[in-house]
């Protein structure tokens, strides 16, 4: 058992293992940690760095700890406890496992543990944890705004049409069609049910649209609010709009009409913003269209144990923010089933020989970015330049007609830099974005990211909307 415990120590703190010289406070911060996340052991008595100091104990010393913890945490943790020793020195080790209804708190504040370290949870994310533990989404908790008379009937007989077509009989009228799927529990409208088929737009789903000349150039905008189902077709409609499409000369009877990006593709990230969304953030779905490539943003991080590499190689489990509109969607034939979207997308790239679509977590967000050919440059081939080839030889027929919906703004005068074109991006996606955060995004100092928003502002591109704490940026169009 020893040696055991010495191959711990030796090996380090990690996901599951921390070290304490002492029984404090901290200690039962980490059993919290240990409980919200895959459970784990704090060893007292040893250094951070694994050198075993001892403690000194009493008879009364472990009663004393027990009653601590479950004095100071709720639910209450009673940890497996265990006194060891090792070369005449004692430690002491307190294990605990997952717990299973989530999130367990010490003095009112929540953690888990991240690697090998313990991280204060968010409020939306202390209540995405005890939902989850419940095996529950967000989207089938009754809707306390909203009821019966929010929603559109119409919506809902389309919707029960699609899955008809499909092969899948329903003979319910709408409202037992709602309940049979959950739609409606306890005769309360779920959030899924309002967001599938509202009847009036509203701020819940907007989606902000933009084709832009530059970063800072808008042509044409357009927003998104109607019901999620039909924002699917908005928002294809608008990428369609501003995108080339070409005809591809074959030689035989009927060309091939040919996009500039794969259409499919293009649903299917559209298919995933809409259905992965966390429509609970102030923040909005945004998509913006540039010559050369497209940036879809969505608020909502990646489920926990999902990292951006296991998307690229298509391994990992799928688990929906939202499993009722996810299960509407399927059933509708919308996305085929869960979890494959990703690999379909990288392949539908592949096989139109474009750069893969770049994927990474921006603030809150997860972000998609796709490239046509004439965007490569050396910052973006770095890791996409074996899917690069020729483009076949096409003959562009058509190029969307882009009427702006209001003048262009004028150019500056004065040329902003990359780091500044980047921060105004930045803003744009997020006006209370932190300078820190911005240095995160973007590879700089924190001490840079003011001086640049410093220098924005004397520029008249950006003004600052109420106190350093509490305020936020505005850029100025």
């Amino acid at each position: 058992m020893n040696q055991k415990i010495i191959e711990i120590l030796q090996e380090g703190e990690n996901e599951r293992v921390e070290f304490k010289a002492s029984f404090n406070d901290e200690v039962i911060v980490s059993l919290c940690a240990f409980a919200n996340a895959k459970g784990g052991t704090v060893y007292v008595g040893v250094e951070d760095n694994g050198k075993v100091k001892g403690v000194t104990l009493s008879k009364e010393s472990i009663s004393q700890w027990i009653n601590e913890i479950k004095t100071k945490t709720i639910p209450v943790l009673i940890p497996d406890i265990e006194v060891l020793e090792i070369d005449t020195l004692t430690i002491v080790s307190l294990h605990t496992q997952e717990y299973p209804v989530k999130p367990v708190s010490s003095r009112g504040k929540y953690y888990k543990r991240i690697k090998n370290s313990n991280h204060q949870l968010l409020v939306s994310e202390v209540a995405d944890m005890h939902i989850n533990s419940l095996n529950k989404s967000w989207d089938s908790y009754p809707n306390t705004r909203r009821n019966l008379d929010d929603i559109s009937i119409e919506k809902v007989n389309n919707c029960i049409e699609k899955i008809k077509n499909r092969g899948i009989t329903i003979q319910e009228a709408p409202l037992t069609f709602l309940q049979k799927y959950d739609l409606i529990r306890d005769d309360k409208l779920t959030n899924a049910a309002f967001l599938l088929f509202k009847s009036e737009k509203t701020i819940d789903t907007t989606i902000e649209l933009g084709r832009f000349q530059d970063l800072i150039t808008i042509k044409d905008t357009s927003r998104s609010q109607s019901d999620v189902l039909t924002q699917v077709e908005e928002v294809m409609d608008f990428v369609k709009k501003h995108i080339f499409v070409s005809l591809l000369l074959t030689g035989e009877a009927e060309n091939k009409q040919v996009w500039q990006y794969p259409i499919e593709a293009i649903r299917e990230i559209v298919l995933n913003m809409i259905v992965h969304r966390e429509y609970r953030s102030n923040s909005d779905s945004v998509v913006k269209i540039f010559d050369n490539k497209i940036e879809f943003y969505n608020p909502g991080k990646l489920p926990d144990g999902i990292t951006i590499e296991d998307l690229i190689q298509n391994n990992y489990k799928s688990t929906p923010r939202n499993i009722l509109i996810a299960e509407c969607f399927k059933n509708m034939g919308l996305i085929e089933k869960y979890g494959s979207g990703f690999g379909r997308i990288l392949d539908y790239f592949k096989k139109a020989n474009l750069p893969l679509p770049d994927f990474r977590m921006v603030g809150d967000g997860f972000q998609v970015t796709i490239y046509s050919n004439e965007n490569i440059n050396e910052n973006d081939t770095e890791n996409i330049a074996e899917y690069v080839s020729e483009k076949p030889i096409v003959k562009y027929i058509e190029k969307p007609t882009e009427k702006p919906t209001e003048k262009p703004t004028e150019k500056p005068t004065e040329k902003l830099s990359k780091n500044q074109q980047k921060i105004i991006q930045l803003l744009i996606q997020n006006q209370k974005i932190t300078s820190n955060e911005i240095a995160l995004n973007i590879g700089i100092r924190a001490d840079s990211v003011r001086d640049n928003l410093l220098k924005l502002k004397s520029l008249g591109k950006i003004k600052r909307i109420g106190p350093d704490k509490g305020g936020y940026w505005e850029v100025v169009k």
